[in-house]
């Protein structure tokens, strides 16, 4: 797949990926060592699109499985498509006949209809989902196990089988064992800690917010009409912010968003009045906007109450409103 670790580099800057030597390193690693590689770190610093960037490098299919609780095996290895096994049941009713006609009681039809089972629990039957797809692709493919932290620590024991030896077990059908070993991207937001024994399994790689330089070559990368004098401004104000305690920091696909936002506004450099009306794009919280206007000496309208109204004069209950509102004042 890669000959290299600076191989993995270019194919992945071809991607639009850019990736650094310990990324490289690892990704390489995993390719040669047929190991999973689980990935933590903030929403947003690209451990998703490093899934599909190796996909395109390697070109190969991406398979993805993007976890949430109460995610089972039934959605994530296989189901049987019932369905279909009841219509055959039903055209295949004469036939079931004739097999159970020469038997004498409940117990001999049963043993009968026992030993041709595995006629309606074949793979005919098997509806595949990411992860048996991944094992039985005609060549190795990349499996995408997305945001594992959302799932419940019983679905990590039940990929402990898959990782370790990239093969599961199907009680109709027995052990299915890939002939072309996916390679496996486990990525995580550390919504809460997983388990010792899934990380034995995989190599390990933290992706964190980039530090200036490399931001400024991703954006260039991905945003390559942004002027150079732009560009600086964009990337130091979004570094700057980060340092701010937001309940969401932005990350570097804010960065691209906000990066995008201002070609489309044909904007020379980040202005006081820009930065307001396109804060938007990087704050997804209003407390987060807030406090980003403020660090930034940008000016914040006052916020009112949803259908407050200043007094008029008109009506004689303003007369206490205004009373209420004078300092000292208090209400009896």
């Amino acid at each position: 797949m890669f000959e290299s670790i600076e191989d993995v580099r270019e194919k992945l800057t071809g991607q639009e990926y850019v990736a650094d030597s310990k990324l490289a390193t690892v990704v390489f690693l995993a390719t040669r060592l047929n190991k999973p590689v689980l990935i933590e770190g903030p929403a947003g610093v690209g451990k998703t699109e490093l899934a599909k960037a190796l996909a395109g490098a390697a070109g190969t299919e991406l398979i993805r499985l993007q976890c949430y609780e109460g995610l089972d095996e039934a959605k994530a290895l296989y189901e049987w498509e019932y369905g279909k096994q009841l219509l055959y049941t039903q055209v295949l009713r004469e036939k079931i006949g004739e097999v159970l006609g020469p038997t004498k009681d409940l117990r001999e039809a049963a043993e009968a209809l026992r030993e041709r089972e595995d006629v309606f629990f074949s793979e005919s039957f098997l509806v595949e989902r990411p992860i048996l797809q991944a094992l039985q692709a005609e060549e190795s493919a990349v499996l995408l196990i997305d945001e594992i932290d959302r799932a419940d620590e019983e679905f990590e024991a039940f990929l402990l089988e898959f990782l370790a030896d990239y093969q599961v077990t199907i009680p109709e059908i027995g052990t299915i064992k890939a002939e072309h070993p996916p390679v496996v991207i486990l990525t995580s937001n550390r919504t809460r800690e997983l388990s010792e024994a899934l990380k034995r399994r995989c190599l390990h790689l933290q992706l964190d917010y980039p530090n200036k330089e490399l931001e400024l070559e991703i954006v260039r990368l991905k945003a390559p009409g942004v002027g150079d004098e732009l560009l600086e401004e964009l990337v130091e104000t979004v570094q700057n912010l980060r340092t701010l305690d937001l309940r969401k920091a932005p990350s570097i696909g804010e960065t691209l968003d906000w990066a995008q936002a201002l070609l489309v506004l044909n904007a020379p450099s980040l202005t006081k009045d820009l930065v307001e009306g396109t804060i938007g794009v990087i704050a997804k919280y209003d407390r987060d906007a807030e406090k980003m206007l403020a660090h930034l000496g940008v000016g914040v309208p006052e916020q009112k109450h949803l259908g407050q109204k200043e007094p008029t004069g008109e009506n004689p209950a303003e007369a206490m409103y205004e009373y209420r509102r004078r300092p000292g004042a208090h209400a009896h």
